[in-house]
């Protein structure tokens, strides 16, 4: 930590495994795939699942950039600490603010997820209501996700070795309970691939037909296979780091797509209707489609497995927040920085900063109670702004490429992880990959931000205008007030001189090395 001038204050104890699970249980594939099957099934039909493995090779174009970047710099906070590295303060901090505020967002989509599969577990679990009325499947989700990030609260709070252990045999739970479901749906297929090749109907009277309809519908993949950077904010935490993060990136996304991708072409392969109206319906979907299959106690068991991939999903987004906040919190980038950057002496770990996260991650869900497509608007705003943040740091990256700036000439240490003259080519696909999957995620349809009634404008218009204002604000409160108190604090500054970022020429005494690098006493 020398290295980066900070000194070693988090617990590091992260083994192989956990560091995998880490990028696993973010992307969860359990957890996205069930949770948003019925929106892109709804959208267009069988053929949605095209979405995956294009979503798939944009994703693992910016999952090569990624791991690059941790095999040289395993810091937490990883996306803010990575852009600080090649790009300016301001476009370095904004990074980080955009995909804090997103994983806060994210932390609350996913706790919602459980509202899905509990009911359908069993009927007790709809604490609000019957299910039937207007209101009652947003305020019962409501109520489910608040109790599951007080949970998560607790266990981050609580320190890395408990959550990491948990989240462990969580994603070994879900490994094999994927594995299992996709043997058992195999086995149940009752019809052909060529569904996969037959529009059915769906994109009639859309403007831009089938295509158009599929851009939608691609959002259900878009809104899974995010987060694999989640291994490398651990990083700190994290043995052999420069190793460990770059292989648990690219093994959590591929795995991820591998396991995610079989799940839906045997469910829908296995779906005993096609056109039955719960195939599409958020209190049905992928559930419904297991539990028609499978049925009985075996169909009841994978959803308490579902039950436990949303559990650890949420632990790690929770994780993942909790890092961010202390990688800016110390070098002073946050309102409250001393207290948001405060770790626990005993169980070493920033208790603040989670309980913090936990307590906002609430807001919104109150905000939305009464909203019943609450599901669709929190993980779109959410998604955009991981979206966006991701670009800040793979745009800097392919201009460093471009101005022969990297990969970082030998400076004696050895990088983790190293594309060669494939980076170029790989960077390239990613930033383009990331812009178009923005542009399609912000864009303003009704379908996705005004999908109910009342219809105005400015619901339609929510996305794109929460995204501005979060973005703009976030800048302004950069550039007027926070770049001017930017340093390590002093409690986490390295105890000797940091030596020069990699690739950067020696200093003079006194004058930073980048944007934090500054001790503020």
């Amino acid at each position: 930590m020398d290295e980066f001038g900070y000194t070693q204050t988090l617990d590091r104890s992260i083994g192989k495994f956990a560091s995998f699970a880490a990028g696993v249980s973010y992307i969860s594939i359990l957890t996205g795939v069930f949770q948003l099957f019925y929106f892109g099934f709804s959208m267009a039909g069988p053929a949605y699942a095209w979405s995956w493995p294009i979503v798939f090779v944009g994703q693992l174009m910016v999952a090569l950039c990624f791991a690059e970047l941790a095999g040289r710099y395993p810091v937490a906070g990883s996306v803010y600490n990575w852009a600080k590295r090649l790009s300016t303060g301001t476009m370095s901090w904004l990074a980080g603010w955009l995909l804090l505020l997103s994983s806060i967002m994210a932390l609350g989509s996913v706790a919602l997820a459980l509202q899905i599969t509990l009911p359908q577990l069993w009927s007790g679990f709809q604490f609000v209501g019957d299910g039937t009325g207007p209101f009652d499947f947003a305020m019962n989700g409501v109520v489910l996700a608040t109790i599951m990030i007080t949970l998560s609260t607790l266990i981050n709070a609580f320190g890395v070795k408990l959550m990491t252990r948990i989240n462990s045999i969580g994603v070994f739970v879900e490994l094999i309970a994927a594995v299992l479901l996709i043997l058992a749906l195999g086995w149940h297929v009752v019809r052909g691939p060529e569904v996969f090749f037959d529009t059915a109907g769906f994109g009639e009277g859309h403007d831009l037909g089938f295509f158009g309809v599929f851009l939608i519908g691609a959002m259900a993949s878009g809104y899974v296979m995010y987060g694999f950077d989640t291994a490398s904010s651990l990083g700190e935490e994290t043995k052999d780091p420069k190793k460990t993060a770059p292989k648990a990136i690219i093994r959590a996304v591929t795995a991820s797509f591998l396991l995610g991708g079989l799940m839906l072409l045997f469910g829908i392969l296995a779906a005993p209707d096609l056109s039955d109206p719960k195939v599409g319906h958020a209190d049905g979907g992928l559930q419904y489609i297991v539990l028609s299959v499978l049925g009985g106690p075996f169909g009841k068991a994978f959803l308490v497995c579902i039950v436990v991939a949303v559990v650890v999903c949420t632990l790690a987004v929770h994780a993942a927040a909790i890092r961010m906040m202390f990688a800016m919190a110390r070098d002073n980038n946050l309102p409250f920085s001393r207290q948001l950057s405060k770790v626990d002496p005993v169980r070493r770990t920033p208790t603040v900063a989670a309980i913090v996260i936990g307590v906002i991650a609430v807001i919104p869900l109150l905000i939305n109670v009464m909203q019943p497509a609450i599901f669709t608007i929190l993980s779109s705003i959410s998604i955009v702004l991981i979206y966006m943040s991701y670009l800040l740091v793979t745009v800097p990256l392919l201009r460093k490429r471009f101005l022969k700036k990297w990969p970082l000439a030998n400076d004696g240490s050895e990088p983790g992880f190293c594309m060669g003259k494939w980076g170029l080519p790989v960077n390239i696909v990613a930033v383009l990959w990331g812009g178009a999957m923005t542009l399609n995620l912000i864009w303003p349809r009704q379908e996705i931000y005004n999908s109910v009634p009342p219809f105005e404008w400015y619901l339609q218009w929510g996305g794109v205008i929460f995204v501005a204002t979060v973005t703009v604000g976030g800048a302004l409160l950069y550039r007027l007030k926070i770049r001017h108190q930017t340093g390590v604090l002093a409690e986490h500054a390295a105890a000797v001189a940091a030596h020069p970022a990699s690739g950067e020429q020696a200093r003079p005494a006194g004058e930073a090395a980048n944007p934090s690098a500054a001790v503020v006493p």
